[in-house]
């Protein structure tokens, strides 16, 4: 098998024509309006909650931020419950807001934190749960919403990587008090730097609109602390010029999810994450490899070839120091240190997965 001629990354944004998106863009170019709620970006917002059927979306500068102005709008201290199975913004961003992040293990077949663990993780310090939909793969949202209510507990939903998917019929923006997404390059959705809360209640809505503009209600009073953490005119552009490519977007890396399952599942050394068909966006591609070494090994094959998967995630948040005392989750530990996700971007072709994938075969024959 032949090197290829370009790098094989697992994320490459996708990106609509540039003249298309100069062509949205030029109203605010012309204008000079490019920040400040300017009409993109509130084009965006009605334009992605009609896509996703949804009716309270507050654009923001990232992920990382849409956590944080959830946190301070629900007005949460303490303990918030969440998984170690994810990027570090999800423990960051609780630490930022003055909580504590308290770990609950994960499910070894879905990834997702394990419901069955987070009652005996609530303590009277505890004041909300923040599940992460791993892999754009829903977690147990009706257990979880169960356990929040019989506690009085506040629920955060890290969907970083969910956007486009439902759950039960609707999208999983709609669960919990707020759910939070990514706009980022990386994204099956991107605006290049960007995210979004989705508000339940109407209340929560206009808090999160003004905390993310430095505290101005809608005369322009500072009313409360805010921050800046607002989206750009540039930014929504982007987004606007990318959402129409979306459904063709989603459909390309689920024939090449489906691509990769179909040859790597003759090999009985891999694990796929398991999931509702319905209920995912194939944004990521991971597999689960017997272990650690293997997986290092692979990744160093791999790269001979120019492809470059990605150990993610890793490490398990839980043994990071900067995060906080060391508590141990061993499903989350044992999955992240033999978890690689493989390229599977929308320039890569079909020609392209199948012989990474026949790379992977060709090392475990």
């Amino acid at each position: 098998m032949h090197k290829f001629d370009q790098p094989k990354y697992v994320s490459v944004p996708s990106l609509p024509p540039i003249d298309e998106f100069t062509r949205i863009l030029q109203p605010a170019w012309d204008s000079r309006v490019l920040t400040h709620n300017g009409p993109l970006v509130q084009l965006l917002e009605k334009n992605v909650n009609q896509y996703l059927n949804t009716k309270n979306t507050v654009s923001v500068t990232n992920g990382t931020i849409a956590l944080q102005l959830a946190i301070r709008a629900l007005d949460l201290s303490g303990e918030i419950i969440t998984t170690p199975f994810s990027w570090i913004a999800t423990a960051s961003a609780i630490r930022w807001e003055n909580c504590t992040p308290v770990f609950v293990d994960i499910d070894k077949d879905t990834f997702n934190i394990d419901p069955e663990k987070i009652e005996a993780a609530i303590t009277s310090k505890t004041s909300a749960i923040m599940p992460v939909h791993v892999f754009s793969n829903p977690a147990n949202i009706d257990h979880i919403e169960d356990i929040a209510k019989k506690h009085n507990l506040k629920t955060i939903y890290d969907a970083a990587h969910a956007f486009g998917v439902n759950y039960k019929g609707k999208s999983v923006m709609e669960y919990g008090d707020i759910s939070c997404t990514s706009f980022h390059a990386t994204k099956i959705f991107n605006t290049g730097e960007g995210g979004a809360c989705f508000a339940q209640e109407e209340e929560l809505f206009e808090r999160l609109k003004r905390i993310r503009f430095f505290g101005h209600d809608n005369n322009k009073e500072i009313v409360e602390d805010g921050i800046n953490g607002k989206l750009t005119e540039i930014h929504a552009a982007i987004g606007l010029a990318n959402l129409p490519m979306l459904n063709s977007v989603i459909e390309k890396r689920k024939v090449i999810y489906k691509l990769y399952h179909d040859k790597l599942k003759k090999t009985n050394d891999i694990q796929f994450q398991k999931f509702n068909a319905e209920e995912y966006n194939y944004s990521y591609l991971p597999i689960v490899l017997p272990s650690e070494q293997i997986c290092l090994d692979l990744i160093k094959n791999l790269s001979s070839f120019n492809a470059y998967p990605r150990r993610y995630f890793y490490p398990s948040l839980n043994t990071i120091k900067a995060v906080g005392s060391y508590v141990q989750m061993p499903v989350s530990e044992n999955i992240s240190k033999r978890i690689l996700c493989l390229p599977s971007n929308n320039d890569l072709s079909i020609k392209e997965g199948e012989q990474i994938a026949d790379i992977i075969l060709e090392y475990f024959r």
